[in-house]
């Protein structure tokens, strides 16, 4: 299959879920976000379970499925869920923080792993996707996450600006899905003025958009419309995302793929 996107002349980006895995809490619960109350393994509200981002063997873990990825032919690697949990019953959790230190300090102590070991024998390409209100709020939302603490350490970050996971109420707009020109344009505006606060180049800004139904029904004008909000910020790449993997052509110009 690589051989046959690369002889298409597609680039070709590895997702690799990081800390949300249930499959690896299953055979190492010791490394399972624990419950505070029992010591068990904490569970969100759909029952998936989260990895601890302290815990150095998994980092370990984590760097070889990258390194193996890449070797497998992947042109650029995408981290997705470099997060705590978001949801669920937050009271029960375990954070495990050592005296000092915040839920952003051990995220951003990844990233930094991450960054200096995957790039020491080859300079490869690696992204990570936040969540999109990072690029306007000024603290880690309880999940970690900082855009100025993650941005230094991946070629490219990667903010999940979906219109229809914005709060209702958010920039004033009671259903944000029903903007999306604005509501991107509002968090991209954003996210350039913080990556020139800290002298980073906003061509690092890869932004997630929205091609499915949620919040209303996305049409080809939807999607076209926050591509544009990405252009009229000066940058020059995106991403695409539907769960179920069927997006709209009609949105996208495709007179240049063969």
């Amino acid at each position: 299959l690589v051989e046959l996107l690369h002889s298409k002349n597609i680039y070709i980006i590895g997702r690799i879920s990081t800390f949300q895995d249930p499959y690896l809490t299953k055979l190492k619960p010791e490394w399972a976000i624990k419950r505070l109350s029992d010591g068990g393994v904490w569970k969100d509200r759909k029952g998936l379970s989260f990895l601890d981002p302290t815990n150095k063997s998994l980092h370990s873990y984590i760097l070889s499925i990258a390194r193996n990825s890449y070797a497998l032919g992947f042109d650029e690697l995408n981290f997705d869920y470099i997060r705590y949990p978001s949801d669920g019953n937050m009271k029960d959790i375990n954070y495990n923080l050592v005296s000092g230190k915040t839920r952003a300090d051990n995220m951003e102590a990844f990233f930094k792993y991450l960054s200096e070991e995957i790039k020491k024998e080859e300079n490869i390409p690696i992204s990570g996707d936040v969540f999109g209100l990072t690029t306007e709020v000024n603290n880690d939302m309880g999940i970690g996450q900082v855009w100025e603490k993650a941005l230094p350490y991946f070629d490219y970050l990667c903010p999940m600006v979906y219109p229809s996971h914005y709060p209702a109420g958010h920039a004033g707009y009671k259903n944000p899905a029903a903007y999306p020109y604005e509501v991107i344009n509002r968090a991209l505006i954003s996210a350039v003025a913080k990556n020139n606060s800290i002298n980073q180049d906003i061509a690092k800004i890869r932004p997630w958009l929205q091609d499915f139904d949620m919040g209303g029904t996305y049409t080809k004008e939807m999607v076209r419309a926050q591509i544009k909000a990405v252009y009229d910020n000066k940058l020059d790449s995106w991403m695409l995302w539907d769960p179920s993997n069927k997006y709209t052509p009609s949105a996208l110009k495709l007179d240049t793929i063969n």
